[in-house]
């Protein structure tokens, strides 16, 4: 009996070794593209390139309409670059907003080493560097999944319109728990993103949208998020909604149209 515990201790220091050092393979899924890539799509469209310091390019689309009523700042998921993602720009500029998708470092065209503390400097990178075109009281920031927690970490330090997060997790520890349950994932994660700390400090109003069949990341997640400030954040749940397919709802739309309109 000691040696198969001695044996099951060991196997889990192994794994959780393992998982420390490729910890980044499990998490984030990109798709990598050359620099000399040429996105193409119908709608009017522009390439941008946010210099965060050498060696380090942020790469992002940003669809413009005539007249925008404001901007929507979109964090995409853990998969993918903003090739695949930009099709739900149109969710958007239908209603005259102008929309910019940036890639994390590692994604598509964005270079740089990846690390928590450097992926939130480059998203207030970028947002500091929108502010210079538009006021803050007509930017949306939007969060899917994965980044809920860039974006309520911007809405904390700076002051948009709303926050518009799409599948959040309420802590990111214990979503990844849920998979690697026999790991000290506490201990050997080195990404945090507190979503659920995070949103306790944003001032604007958040609107979470959640799918009730979301097996990835439970609805639970979303009511304990608005528990946190029940006055300003509004959970709105798409029944039958998955964790990849709510656009498919009629219902996001309408929800998506009317807090764009409000």
């Amino acid at each position: 009996m000691l040696h198969i515990i001695l044996y099951i201790l060991v196997g889990i220091v192994v794994l959780s070794v393992i998982a420390f050092f490729l910890q980044d393979k499990f998490i984030f899924k990109p798709e990598k593209l050359q620099q000399d890539f040429q996105y193409k799509y119908d709608a009017p469209f522009r390439e941008l390139f946010f210099n965060v310091e050498e060696g380090v390019s942020i790469n992002g689309l940003h669809f413009h309409v005539e007249n925008p009523l404001g901007l929507i700042l979109y964090f995409h998921g853990n998969s993918r670059s903003i090739k695949g993602w930009a099709k739900y720009a149109k969710d958007f500029y239908r209603y005259k907003y102008d929309v910019v998708l940036v890639d994390y470092r590692g994604f598509g065209k964005s270079t740089g080493k990846r690390s928590e503390k450097d992926m939130l400097t480059d998203m207030q990178f970028v947002y500091n560097t929108l502010t210079a075109t538009y006021h803050e009281n007509h930017i949306i920031i939007y969060g899917r999944s994965l980044g809920s927690g860039f974006a309520a970490k911007l809405a904390a330090d700076n002051m948009p319109r709303y926050l518009i997060l799409d599948a959040p997790y309420f802590s990111f520890r214990k979503t990844v728990q849920r998979f690697l349950p026999i790991l000290p994932v506490k201990y050997i994660l080195r990404y945090h993103l507190r979503t659920d700390k995070w949103i306790r400090k944003v001032n604007c109003h958040t609107y979470i949208l959640h799918g009730t069949k979301d097996w990835l990341i439970p609805v639970s997640q979303s009511e304990k998020l608005q528990a946190l400030n029940p006055r300003k954040i509004t959970l709105i749940r798409i029944i039958g909604g998955g964790h990849n397919n709510l656009p498919t709802f009629p219902e996001y739309h309408n929800f998506i149209r009317d807090i764009l309109k409000y």
